[in-house]
């Protein structure tokens, strides 16, 4: 039987736990290894478990397994953190002399990842709209390439990247940031995308209390991304792999309930005379609000503005919060409020933000699970 994606979060990653309904961690770094030949196997097979911690334990890849069924890919792999799954795929898939096509808007920290650290060793990155379709093939098609990086929805611009065209993209490895979404409100998979990242601190831990990444993609792919994991050392803990698979069972009814606030506060603030625009894919003036809606379901729980007052005005927003809190990440229980340009962005350099779409008076709200009323009404009163 083909189960609904929302089922698949509940029942995947189980493990044979002798009647554990919840997954036990598996907290040992080390074990015993009397088999030595079955050891030596183990020192080399991907995603091994029960070897060396940092080469797998059961905790994480039973979280990697669970979000792999939920993205409907054939196999994933956990992470410290997000960026160290965004290294992992940069320095596991590309060498000195590749290429990367990656989108103009994105995370900032990515960009670094990106625009600098590539640089250092030799791996060429050329920067485009990749929001127009036709632009990012014909860049791909330019030159040969080896891994194109998009990021939809945009972190903060909101922008979209058109999945079917991506995943049309003969030659390159082609990954998709869906942080921003969450496997909750769309899958680049179903649109024949290779990998999918997560920063599972973000919507799928769901709680503001664990530090996580994961990628999904094809068995042959994703064991390619754990030999340089083992190398790269930027493993899961299994205290936060419990964790996130404990986040990962309630993320649909979570992200259902903060994406019907989200549009109802998209709708009140687009009205609102303070403030100067707002991007949310769910409103029919997003500029891609179509599109969003074919490969979206729903606008997701992010929502970002920009205030007519410019950066003034937005120090004095976030000083003016009450019930809404402000912090730099997205996607658990409590509203947060991101100025970007004090926050996430604050060490980038102006033009750099410009140039990013993040301008003076922008903020990035990730909307909660508190009672819809409150927090618009937070909101409006600090506007």
């Amino acid at each position: 039987m083909s189960e609904h994606r929302e089922t698949r979060a509940i029942r995947g990653g189980r493990l044979p736990d002798r009647g554990s309904v919840a997954t036990p961690i598996w907290p040992s770094t080390v074990y015993e290894l009397r088999d030595l030949e079955a050891s030596a196997r183990m020192a080399s097979s991907p995603r091994s478990t029960e070897f060396y911690a940092r080469n797998g334990t059961p905790t994480a890849q039973a979280f990697a397994d669970a979000v792999a069924e939920v993205e409907g890919a054939e196999a994933g792999i956990a992470f410290g953190s997000g960026m160290g799954a965004a290294a992992t795929i940069v320095f596991g898939l590309c060498s000195p002399g590749d290429r990367i096509v990656a989108q103009a808007s994105m995370f900032s920290v990515t960009s670094q990842l990106l625009t600098r650290t590539c640089e250092r060793f030799g791996i060429t990155v050329d920067v485009v709209d990749a929001f127009d379709a036709a632009e990012l093939r014909a860049a791909v098609e330019a030159k040969p390439t080896q891994l194109v990086w998009c990021e939809t929805p945009a972190n903060p611009s909101m922008g979209i990247v058109d999945l079917e065209a991506l995943g049309s993209l003969l030659g390159p490895f082609t990954v998709v940031d869906s942080t921003m979404a969450s496997p909750a409100v769309q899958n680049p998979h179903d649109f024949g995308v290779h990998l999918v990242l997560h920063s599972a601190t973000k919507a799928i831990a769901g709680h503001n209390d664990a530090l996580l990444g994961v990628v999904t993609g094809e068995r042959e792919l994703v064991d390619v991304l754990w030999g340089h994991h083992v190398v790269h050392g930027a493993v899961a803990s299994p205290f936060d792999a419990f964790l996130g698979l404990r986040g990962l069972r309630t993320l649909h009814v979570r992200q259902r309930q903060a994406c019907a606030t989200a549009q109802a506060l998209a709708e009140r603030l687009e009205a609102h005379p303070a403030i100067a625009s707002v991007r949310y894919p769910g409103l029919p003036s997003h500029p891609q609000h179509e599109l969003a809606m074919r490969q979206m379901r729903g606008g997701g729980s992010l929502v970002v503005c920009d205030l007519a007052g410019g950066h003034d005005a937005g120090v004095a927003f976030v000083d003016r919060l009450a019930l809404c809190l402000p912090a730099v990440s997205l996607g658990g229980p409590e509203t947060l409020v991101t100025h970007p340009a004090s926050m996430s962005a604050a060490t980038l350099g102006p033009d750099v933000r410009a140039a990013m779409g993040i301008t003076e008076g922008m903020l990035r709200i990730s909307v909660g699970l508190e009672h819809p009323d409150d927090v618009i009404a937070d909101i409006t009163a600090a506007l």
